[in-house]
Parts: C-alpha cells; sequence; structure tokens
C-alpha cells in the first residue's frame, strides 16, 4: 500500500462505500479480496482508494485518463451490438500487479495530473450520444476500483439510452460485485490462466474469486460477457490448461459464452517473453471448440477464420471479421441464422453498424 499522500490529494475525493472501521483505528477497504487495511492517509494497492477522516474516499472521481470512440469488437465484445462505436475511457490505478499489463502506463500510472480535470457522469453520456456511440465502456484500467464512478456513468447512459460496458478482470467482492454489475449491460471478463498458481504468482491474486464472478454474471445476472484470455508462451499456453479451462466454462458457463484467445506481446515487466505464435492462437481456439464452446476467436492478429463468428448448427458464417473489420453478415434482424434459423448467442439490434476498425480520440468540453 502506499503511504503519506499530501493533504491536498484528498480534498476533492468522493466519498467511497464497501469497507468497515478496525478495533485498531484502521479501515478495511472491502470492495475487493485484497481487503487493504489502511491508517488515515494511506492508499489501498490500487492507489486510487484512500483512507481519509476514517473513512475510504475514491481520489479519481470525474477524473480520466482520455476518451477514444473504439470499435465494440475491440473490448473484445463480438456478440455485442456488432459493428457499433463505443466511447471508451478509464482512470488511472489497477487493484492487479501483473507484471504482463498491456495498459500499464494506465494501470500503474501514480501521476494523477495526467488525468483530466473534469469527466462528470453526465458529460460522458453527453458525448456517447452527440458521437453516436451505442454504448460507454468503463475500460484501459479496471473499473471495479473506481465503481462509485462507474455505477453513476451507467446511470446517466441509461437515461440516454446508451449501454454500458465493463471491461474487468472481474476481481471483486461479492457484495459491491451485486451492485456492479446491476449496473452493466455487457461486460468482457479477462481469465487471465486458470491456475492459482500463474494469479498468485504474476498478478499477486487468486483466480477463485475471478470463476466465481463469472458464475454469477451466468447464472445471476442478464449481463451479456465474453471471456478473453492473453496466452503468454511458456506460463499459461499449455495444451492441459486450455483443456481444463474450457471444460470448466461449458461445464460451469454453458457452450454459449465466447472466448477470446489472444496473442500477448512484450510488455511491461515480462520483455523477455517472445510474442504468442499463431499456432498457439489456433490451438486454443480448437480445444475451445472441441469442448463444447460454440463461439471461440482468436485475437490481436488477422485471421479471418478464427476471428468470424459460425452458426453451431450449420456450420454456415454469421459474421466475417477481419481485425475489426466486419464483411459478411448472414444474420436476421434478431440474431438469427439465414440459412437454419437457428439463434446465434447474443445481443443484436437491427443490422450491424458500419464503425470499422477505426480509432477517434474525443475531448471533453
Amino acid at each position: 500500500m502506499e503511504t503519506t499522500p499530501s493533504a491536498e490529494t484528498f480534498e476533492s475525493a468522493f466519498p467511497g462505500r464497501y469497507w468497515h472501521g478496525l478495533d485498531d483505528g484502521r479501515v478495511q477497504c472491502d470492495l475487493c479480496p485484497r481487503f487493504c487495511k489502511l491508517h488515515d492517509g494511506q492508499r489501498g494497492l490500487c492507489f486510487v482508494r484512500a483512507c481519509a477522516g476514517g473513512e475510504i474516499v475514491l481520489t479519481t472521481y470525474g477524473r480520466s485518463s482520455g476518451f477514444c470512440i473504439d470499435p465494440i469488437e475491440k473490448k473484445p465484445l463480438d456478440h455485442f451490438l456488432p459493428g457499433t462505436p463505443v466511447l471508451s475511457f478509464g482512470t488511472a490505478g489497477c487493484n492487479l500487479t501483473c507484471k504482463f499489463c498491456q495498459n500499464w502506463d494506465i494501470s500503474k500510472s501514480r501521476e494523477f495530473d495526467k488525468l483530466q480535470d473534469l469527466a462528470t457522469p453526465e458529460m460522458i453520456a453527453d458525448a456517447a450520444v452527440k458521437s453516436g456511440c451505442r454504448s460507454v465502456a468503463v475500460t484501459y484500467n479496471d473499473p471495479t476500483i473506481f465503481l462509485e464512478y462507474a455505477v453513476d456513468v451507467a446511470e446517466a447512459c441509461k437515461a440516454r439510452a446508451v449501454k454500458a460496458v465493463a471491461v474487468t478482470a472481474g476481481y471483486i467482492s461479492p457484495e459491491p460485485r451485486v451492485e456492479f454489475f446491476n449496473h452493466m449491460d455487457a461486460a468482457n471478463v479477462d481469465l487471465k490462466a486458470f491456475s492459482e498458481d500463474f494469479y498468485k504468482r504474476l498478478c499477486s491474486t487468486e483466480l477463485a474469486p475471478v470463476l466465481e464472478t463469472l458464475i454469477y454474471l451466468k447464472h445471476e445476472t442478464a449481463v451479456w460477457f465474453e471471456i478473453t484470455t492473453l496466452l503468454i508462451p511458456g506460463e499459461n499456453d499449455s495444451e492441459g490448461e486450455i483443456e481444463e479451462m474450457t471444460q470448466w466454462v461449458v461445464e460451469h458457463l454453458g457452450p454459449d459464452v465466447p472466448m477470446h484467445f489472444s496473442a500477448f506481446h512484450p510488455d511491461w515487466k515480462m520483455m523477455d517473453i517472445p510474442a504468442t505464435p499463431f499456432s498457439t492462437l489456433s490451438m486454443a481456439r480448437r480445444i475451445a471448440l472441441k469442448n463444447g464452446v460454440r463461439y471461440a476467436y482468436t485475437g490481436n492478429v488477422h485471421d479471418f477464420e478464427g476471428e468470424s463468428t459460425y452458426c453451431h448448427s450449420c456450420g454456415e458464417m454469421l459474421i466475417g471479421r477481419d481485425w475489426y473489420q466486419l464483411s459478411t453478415w448472414a444474420l436476421s434482424a434478431d440474431g438469427h441464422c439465414q440459412k437454419c434459423g437457428t439463434a446465434c448467442a447474443g445481443i443484436f439490434d437491427g443490422p450491424p453498424g458500419t464503425w470499422g476498425p477505426k480509432r477517434q480520440r474525443v475531448i471533453l468540453r
């Protein structure tokens, strides 16, 4: 945990939820399973939740590391309003310590002056409407650590008929988990591996709470969610681990939850690890399909076959994709195969969007 911040840091902090006082005068943050125990003036490991005046506060409410309009497929969400733009933003900090973090400049940031000074939930929702975005995504760093801000953004979006999307590692305690996902329409959960050793050694966390989040999403909510696993050579890419992971997904979540197997590139504290070979991604997708996952994808590569969606009944290509560019479209307006009539799992609303692979920065005024 971080200690002795300046008093000014907490001047405009937002009252946090999910904490309780301890007998020794410290305050315990109950948002995630780390349960950071803080003296007054200390920050938790996430760096954005702190103890001030005997309570937990959120120090990044209303401040963002920047806004971009992305294709929804970049989250990645392939079965949620395909082809449409999503307004994406994050803040700073993270409650995981992944040595392979691909967004480390944001998630590990300690320079709050880089954050935009003002980005109210209403401003974000209005920006989504003005830019033609069907949804807003809390992403880049894990949104669970800024739950209060994320929930308020989702509420403001709902009032303007804009969907809310979360991109998260799913490392959150049961009670806040309910509130957080109650406000989300879709999510991509980063299932980083399928071993406790990986989570402990490379992320300083645990696998079990993440699996609990996935089971909760499937059986207790109406949130559309998909799973992403970044395959790191020599760490989580063995056939045995992928067999075990995909079998668990089908058994506990069912066959309709899409799984994305993405290519790792050397970053942050794992610069000595080579990029993921294409053959590894193909192997993972093949194992997933064999084990009953109906929608398995390769990611971070150009792979038309591995990125496209197929009817699990007749094998017809339903959505053709190359990176984030859609081509083939063989779905009815409500998401049924035009050839055999079988439903494709997901959230579809008429014809696909035409946003494509472009990325556009947005400045809120």
